[in-house]
């Protein structure tokens, strides 16, 4: 579907099946699924697909500048977070679920700190961790030569077995996908979220008191936001559960599908 959010035409996924439709599915709980730098919608077609038909209102938009999003990439996760409030605004949900991989998460701890904390039910974090640097020589290749950025995103982003091309989908090239996902992205996309991230500061008194429900999920070997890292986030968010994917790298939700959505459903069903 197509929404209207500051004069520019956002896209947003629906798992197959209306996001906005009659008042009665005002009733059902919403979820918003946000994609990480260099990416868009498409990275979370398993999981919102399924929550689309099992009872959820489902919104997986496409950030600014990426995907079917018209603009140009926001230069902050402050102000992406800003961008899913009015994303909500325009699809008139007054209460969601958010979930977030890696930049995506970010944004959504955003929301629920200090966009809009009073509009967040729960909080899935994925691949995440806070501070989230990125490395020098990826922001350059970035800037200066962005498929030097791809390979070095895939040699990372994945697990061993990733990069040796396990997958549990028979005929899908786990390496070849990511990177024509992020090769289709508008130029400066991927380093613009990238620098969004790493500038990324948010204030640990504000995380503590986020309300909402919140969980972790990180793979075991995530070498982007190690786990390490994932455990020093979990002691900034008292309430949050923890659910470790043996065996996963970073991008977790195309190498262990199925784990991620189990996660989830244990998270947001009732």
């Amino acid at each position: 579907m197509n929404l209207l959010i500051a004069n520019q035409t956002a896209y947003a996924y629906t798992g197959g099946v209306a996001a906005v439709a009659t008042d009665a599915d005002s009733a059902r709980p919403a979820v918003v699924f946000i994609h990480g730098a260099g990416q868009d919608h498409s990275g979370w077609t398993l999981q919102s697909r399924w929550f689309a038909h099992h009872g959820f209102r489902v919104l997986v938009p496409d950030l600014p500048g990426h995907g079917r999003s018209a603009g140009t990439p926001l230069a902050s996760i402050e102000e992406a977070a800003d961008w899913i409030v009015a994303l909500l605004d325009a699809a008139n949900i007054q209460r969601a679920a958010l979930v977030g991989h890696s930049m995506g998460s970010l944004i959504a701890l955003d929301v629920a700190a200090r966009a809009a904390p009073s509009r967040v039910s729960h909080l899935a974090l994925l691949g995440c961790s806070v501070p989230m640097p990125v490395a020098d020589g990826l922001l350059a290749a970035a800037r200066d030569d962005e498929a030097t950025a791809w390979q070095m995103i895939n040699d990372w982003s994945h697990s061993p077995r990733g990069l040796l091309g396990g997958n549990t989908v028979p005929g899908v090239w786990l390496l070849g996908s990511n990177r024509q996902l992020m090769a289709r992205q508008r130029p400066g996309v991927l380093l613009a979220g990238l620098d969004a991230c790493r500038r990324y500061a948010p204030d640990a008194a504000a995380l503590a008191q986020i309300d909402a429900a919140i969980h972790i999920v990180a793979g075991s070997a995530d070498r982007m936001t190690p786990l390490r890292a994932t455990l020093a986030l979990q002691s900034l968010l008292p309430t949050a559960g923890l659910s470790t994917i043996a065996g996963a790298g970073h991008s977790l939700m195309a190498e262990a599908p199925d784990a991620v959505l189990d996660s989830l459903r244990g998270f947001l069903l009732p």
